[in-house]
């Protein structure tokens, strides 16, 4: 195992700097490292740590969203209202029906197959946006419109919506029946994760004035409650819906609002561990993508997701419609709008694994998905923000 973590990222930062060095991306340096050294190619990481690559990845994603919540005022967040709410389940469900529409005519899957589908594909990646809409609040890009943050709260909650509809989805599969009920667990999980965070931000926020101690002290208490809220997520999902990250950026967004200087040297810290924990994350996520789906795919499965996507830009623009940003505002988060990484990632391979037929034509358009998208929507943050948002520091 320590000469894979070694190599993950020795080969994944060295990677990642010479994609940056042409003007790419620095994660798909990272994802090509991982592709290059997993199980469908050189196999050259350790299939001990494959086994808790999921659990590994989490981490990573409790790390950034921990160093989002961190970054993020309350008060930014509450001026950019409704178009938030929206974006937090407007653009997946959109990409949920342009799926419904089209796969079944350029694939020849049923409605239900194609819902599935769209479900594995709706989620939009924290892991990917997050780190790109922080450096753009450190930089004063889009801040007067508090666009950043707009994207930042609908990401974050945008995966909980997908992957209740996909559990939905998955079990009118297998002959389950749906309630409404079922789909109460999205507002119920949503407002008792942030119920929680801000609760336990708060309580952390009052110790940390009590006593006095080390950043990096503070920083292991908080990456502990982080790790026990994802965990008592799995633990409790059957009592009472609850989401375990959107607690993790919200105990955060409350150590901001209520102890600022203590906050804003956590992010720093936060900020010095995301090094490592970005070229895990993406190294991983490559790991488990089997390039030889991706070759076996047709035209029609590449038309399909620039197709969706259309959908999706769609559903983006009518979330921001009658608000104050101008055109190329909107343009720029119908583009922060389109990568996939994580989610596909982490569910892509469930319906194949369950021995449903439309498993391996689904696992095969999610690992494309991730292939097209996080590059794409990385590339198009990295060259279009500084053209079509407007930066407080000029």
């Amino acid at each position: 195992m320590l000469t894979s973590l070694a190599l993950i990222f020795l080969l994944g930062m060295s990677l990642g700097w010479i994609f940056q060095k042409i003007k790419l991306p620095r994660l798909l340096g990272m994802l090509v490292t991982g592709i290059l050294l997993g199980p469908y190619a050189l196999n050259l990481i350790d299939p001990t740590m494959l086994e808790i690559s999921a659990d590994l990845r989490q981490i990573a994603l409790i790390i950034i969203l921990t160093r989002a919540g961190l970054s993020l005022d309350i008060n930014d967040l509450k001026k950019v209202g409704r178009p938030a709410i929206l974006m937090c389940f407007v653009p997946a469900s959109f990409e949920i029906l342009g799926m419904i529409i089209l796969a079944p005519r350029l694939l020849g899957i049923t409605i239900l197959e194609a819902a599935i589908m769209g479900a594995v594909l709706g989620a939009v990646s924290p892991a990917v946006i997050v780190p790109k809409m922080l450096i753009l609040m450190e930089n004063g890009y889009g801040k007067d419109k508090n666009i950043p943050q707009l994207i930042l709260a609908g990401a974050s909650v945008d995966d909980v919506f997908v992957i209740v509809m996909f559990t939905a989805f998955i079990g009118l599969s297998q002959g389950a029946k749906i309630s409404p009920v079922d789909f109460i667990q999205i507002p119920v999980s949503i407002i008792t994760g942030i119920i929680l965070g801000i609760l336990l931000g708060t309580l952390l926020a009052i110790f940390f004035k009590q006593f006095h101690m080390r950043d990096s002290v503070k920083v292991i208490i908080l990456l502990s409650i982080s790790f026990l809220m994802v965990a008592l997520e799995n633990l409790i999902k059957t009592i009472i819906p609850f989401s375990g990250l959107l607690a993790v950026m919200s105990i955060g967004i409350a150590l901001q609002k209520k102890r600022q200087v203590a906050a804003n040297r956590l992010s720093v810290k936060y900020a010095k561990l995301w090094v490592a924990a970005e070229t895990l994350l993406f190294v991983l996520v490559g790991s488990i993508v089997n390039i030889r789906y991706a070759l076996t795919a047709s035209i029609s499965a590449i038309l399909l997701i620039f197709g969706v996507l259309v959908f999706r830009m769609i559903g983006v623009l009518l979330c921001l419609l009658k608000t104050n940003l101008t055109r190329n505002e909107r343009v720029f988060c119908m583009i922060a709008y389109l990568p996939k990484a994580t989610v596909q990632a982490a569910i892509g391979g469930v319906p194949l694994a369950m021995g449903l037929n439309c498993g391996q034509i689904i696992l095969t358009v999610a690992v494309l998905a991730i292939l097209i998208t996080a590059p794409l929507g990385a590339i198009g943050i990295d060259m279009t923000y500084k053209r079509l948002l407007v930066s407080a520091k000029n």
